[in-house]
């Protein structure tokens, strides 16, 4: 074995890091003067380091498999456990919901209770956030002879939507209930309270003039009165969030943002006026048929 003094040794680490520098200067230069040598030469290194890749890929795609289903094993856990408990109050709400079914049927049997007719409908897609004369509304293209009047209800799959204003030989305008000139009698549901819902211009509605006494409680349910007419009673119109300064607002259930197609619907209501509309060409149009009765089922927030 060959013994070097302590000063080759230094002479030789002070040399190694030049040497280094223009080893790698030497291969940038062959790899600019020859292309070719330099990615056959790569080429090479790759195809003796593949074997050695897929070695040891194989055991690091087993191991993050085996990771990931543990992972998936434990959020299925959680996600079981959520699931029953939902099962379980979905159970306990489909007793009360037939308990009260059964004892709704048996009241108004008791009551010879008549039933309101079913409202026809008339679908139509928005083509148009115009507000014209409104801030708020949008409007709607109809066919030919299409039978819509001023003053019926537009509604979308979730709730109320607003009030048809305007009404053309082949489209409709409708006032949104967020507009600054909307003005809808309206139920709180857990009270039984009425107010107006007065529109803002803004995302939400306000409620006011509710009686003295009662206070609208954040989170509770809105619906339409029949007050004066102008709506059908128990239309789905919001929830109760109050506002930063206290002022009640309302969350509108329908998605006035992302409206696409809306039903126009007639319940036969003379709206705020108390006269019937002014007959028009449309009119006059054979009366729309009645279809299977719609139920809007309000979304859950």
């Amino acid at each position: 074995m060959i013994r070097l003094s302590i000063q080759a040794r230094q002479a030789l680490a002070r040399l190694t890091l030049p040497v280094l520098v223009l080893a790698s200067f030497a291969l940038m230069l062959l790899g600019k003067a020859d292309a070719l040598l330099a990615e056959k030469a790569r080429s090479a290194l790759a195809d003796g380091l593949a074997p050695i890749y897929r070695m040891l890929a194989d055991p690091i795609e087993h191991a993050r498999a085996s990771w990931d289903e543990v992972v998936d094993l434990w959020s299925m856990r959680e996600e079981n456990a959520r699931l029953r408990a939902e099962n379980e109050q979905l159970r306990r709400w489909q007793s009360v919901a037939l308990a009260l079914d059964a004892e709704n049927q048996r009241l108004k049997a008791a009551l010879h209770w008549i039933p309101d007719p079913d409202a026809s409908f008339v679908t139509a897609r928005v083509v148009a956030d115009a507000g014209g004369l409104y801030a708020k509304a949008v409007l709607l293209s109809l066919g030919p002879n299409h039978g819509i009047r001023k003053g019926e209800i537009a509604l979308d799959d979730r709730g109320l939507v607003g009030r048809v204003t305007e009404v053309g030989s082949r489209t409709a305008r409708v006032l949104l209930i967020t507009d600054l000139n909307s003005r809808i009698p309206v139920t709180m549901e857990s009270s039984r309270a009425r107010a107006i819902l007065v529109g803002t211009n803004n995302s939400r509605p306000r409620l006011m003039f509710w009686p003295e006494g009662v206070s609208p409680k954040e989170g509770e349910r809105i619906v339409t009165s029949a007050e004066a007419n102008a709506f059908p009673a128990n239309l789905p119109v919001g929830t109760v969030h109050y506002a930063a300064n206290g002022v009640p607002e309302v969350e509108p259930i329908a998605q006035l943002q992302k409206l696409e197609i809306v039903r126009i619907f007639d319940y036969g209501i003379n709206g705020l006026s108390g006269s019937a509309p002014i007959p028009s060409p449309q009119d006059k149009a054979a009366p729309r048929p009645k279809p299977a009765p719609l139920h809007i089922t309000p979304a859950t927030h």
